[in-house]
């Protein structure tokens, strides 16, 4: 419950306190949104109540959502300019939130709009949106995500409706990459990246380079975010040989905890492996990103302490009989075993036992 500022009328403060527990939700969500991070989503939405406490709205009869979606969207674009301005230590990458086909992070049905609520919160998304402007990216959000008119989004942004029109032709074509490449998000995509982050451990652990180079894309990337608190790659790695290389370098082997989750509308893989080495992540949390063809075109892996603040990790455990078979089954399935098979065998034969 937020807390009133010193000094603030009550009669002011009830009716605020109310519309800020009923729109809470959608305010998180709009943050997040802007932000792409849970825990500045949260830091925005307190400093959203309290700008409205300070300066707040004439009329406290009306329906107050319009009226803190400006609050909220200064706020972002404030924090967004900032954020830029201080630059990032290392690749940027979303931090990871619950979200799924049944929970898209909204308090309401989905809006016809040109992007839906869980496409919105999709890793993919927000990575697109951070080649726009804090302007370009408001914009497009309340109209191409929230659906509000070129009226109501020039009232809320505090800007002209021709304005508006520009900014968002110009954010659209910002997004034109992201739109030649979308895919909808369903159980089966989920259920695809899941046994394809699987194989993809369960191969690179047991040293099967074949496999790992048939389920990695040619212009495969891998993407590291730690905050710049943590030791991991600061740029983005790029080729299959390079990312093959890092992965053999980097994965650990050994008992840990883990949970797989849906997270941002994809199969994800959180995991507590403690490390005995200081600067070392120890809770990390991986997803990939498929092509068209099913092989993954992008390894992520985020250990950010405040970005992955906000998971359940209390639901850890270690992985059950059920988990470890799934994970061998999409081990030996991914990819085809006549890729890998025979290759494999002949590296096992030449490291073993010599043969050439």
């Amino acid at each position: 419950m937020p807390v009133p500022m010193p000094g603030a009328r009550l009669p002011t403060v009830q009716p605020l306190e109310r519309a800020f527990d009923r729109h809470r939700r959608y305010l998180f969500g709009l943050c997040y949104r802007m932000a792409g991070c849970g825990a500045d989503a949260e830091d925005l939405v307190q400093d959203t109540f309290e700008r409205a406490l300070r300066n707040p709205p004439a009329d406290l009869e009306r329906e107050l959502r319009p009226w803190l979606t400006r609050v909220a969207m200064n706020a972002c674009r404030d924090h967004l300019r900032r954020r830029r301005a201080r630059g990032y230590p290392g690749t940027w990458l979303p931090g990871p939130v619950e979200a799924s086909l049944e929970d898209p992070l909204h308090d309401g049905v989905d809006p016809e709009a040109r992007y839906g609520m869980l496409e919105s919160v999709s890793f993919a998304f927000l990575l697109a949106l951070e080649a726009l402007t804090p302007g370009q990216r408001a914009v497009l959000l309340l109209r191409d995500v929230f659906d509000l008119s070129v009226r109501e989004t020039a009232e809320t942004l505090e800007m002209s409706e021709g304005n508006v029109k520009t900014t968002l032709h110009r954010a659209r074509a910002a997004m034109a990459s992201y739109d030649g490449q979308r895919r909808p998000i369903t159980l089966e995509h989920q259920a695809a990246a899941r046994r394809a982050l699987e194989a993809l451990l369960m191969h690179v652990v047991s040293g099967n380079t074949s496999a790992v180079r048939e389920l990695l894309a040619e212009d495969v990337v891998s993407m590291n975010d730690a905050g710049g608190k943590m030791i991991a790659a600061r740029k983005v790695v790029i080729g299959r040989d390079k990312v093959m290389t890092f992965l053999r370098k980097t994965t650990r082997t050994g008992m840990f905890d883990l949970s797989w989750r849906v997270l941002n509308g994809t199969a994800a893989l959180m995991i507590d492996s403690p490390y005995p080495k200081p600067n070392y992540p120890e809770t990390v949390v991986f997803w990939v990103e498929l092509d068209g063809v099913g092989r993954i075109r992008e390894f992520n892996l985020m250990a950010a302490p405040r970005k992955i603040s906000r998971l359940p990790w209390d639901s850890l455990e270690r992985p059950s009989a059920g988990e470890v078979l799934g994970a061998l089954r999409s081990a030996l399935t991914q990819p085809p075993p006549a890729q890998w098979a025979l290759p494999a065998a002949r590296d096992f034969l030449a490291r073993r036992l010599g043969f050439s």
